[in-house]
């Protein structure tokens, strides 16, 4: 605790966050701006509405159409989900904003197949979102209208309320281009987006539940404690063959760290039988918060 006061006191987690914000934000102007805008299809979200007004006012900036369309929704999802969630996500829309309207601009257009484009744009916005996600931020739009919906109605599902919204802005671009692609490459994008959103969050959080079944848990736990300081589990178990009392020792880690429990298990019980399992995420004192 006494830690995490003198890194706030010292303003490094503040650095950290902006770094990542600016890092996530460079990376989903590629996506839009260098990808996207030339392509002639709108990906879902705000960002699609932003390239759809765009495409009329070219004089208008993406990235500043997203920050005027988002001060609605940010005023609107205040009594949902407090001050503090949405002063961050005012930080990361203008730190957007600067990086789709002014940095993004000096590298350019992609001009080759609107294929390839949707499936880059998906990509390296997807990476870009997925950081700013881990930094406990978000880039507005339909991120907060969902949110701000499943408060209201918690029976309805994030995927029916995202089709829904980012659907009629994906067919939206039918109309605005005057061609079907633009509705395939839409949803091209989204596909694209979502799949690698995922596999980079859950890289984020995910790691390793190692079950260790031995006749020196409390000693191979100590160890843990001392040179991980990782806390475990003592579980009772009861062979099914041999009918005999045991312990199961649980303790979830790092990928890293499975590296370590397995030197230490050895080096205390060769003899001991280790079970490694996968986990995609675990919430609770130590790991992610429940927020």
């Amino acid at each position: 605790m006494k830690e995490r006061i003198r890194e706030n006191f010292c303003g490094r987690n503040l650095i950290k966050e902006i770094t990542m914000d600016c890092f996530g934000s460079f990376l989903y102007a590629l996506g839009i701006y260098y990808f996207a805008k030339n392509a002639d299809f709108a990906p879902g979200g705000i960002s699609g509405a932003a390239i759809i007004i765009n495409h009329f006012f070219h004089t208008l900036p993406i990235g500043t159409i997203s920050l005027v369309l988002n001060i609605p929704i940010i005023i609107g999802s205040f009594r949902y989900l407090g001050g503090g969630y949405l002063i961050r996500t005012a930080r990361t829309l203008l730190i957007s904003a600067f990086f789709m309207d002014v940095v993004a601009p000096q590298i350019g257009m992609y001009e080759g197949m609107p294929l390839m484009a949707a499936i880059y744009a998906g990509a390296f916005a997807g990476a870009g979102l997925a950081i700013i996600y881990n930094n406990q931020t978000c880039t507005g739009g339909t991120d907060l209208i969902i949110m701000s919906a499943r408060k209201v109605k918690p029976h309805l599902s994030i995927g029916q309320i995202t089709i829904m919204i980012d659907g009629m802005i994906i067919f939206a671009g039918w109309l605005v281009f005057g061609n079907i692609d633009a509705v395939l490459f839409g949803f091209l994008f989204t596909a694209v987006e979502t799949l690698v959103i995922d596999r980079l969050m859950f890289g984020f959080t995910a790691g390793k539940l190692a079950m260790i079944i031995s006749d020196y848990n409390m000693e191979i736990a100590k160890r843990i404690g001392e040179q991980l300081d990782r806390s475990s589990t003592r579980l009772l178990a009861k062979g099914s063959y041999t009918g005999v009392d045991k312990e199961v020792l649980i303790c979830a880690c790092s990928r890293s760290q499975q590296v370590e429990i397995n030197h230490i298990v050895r080096e205390i019980d060769p003899g001991a039988f280790v079970i490694v399992l996968d986990y995609s995420e675990v919430r609770g004192y130590g790991f992610q918060p429940f927020d």
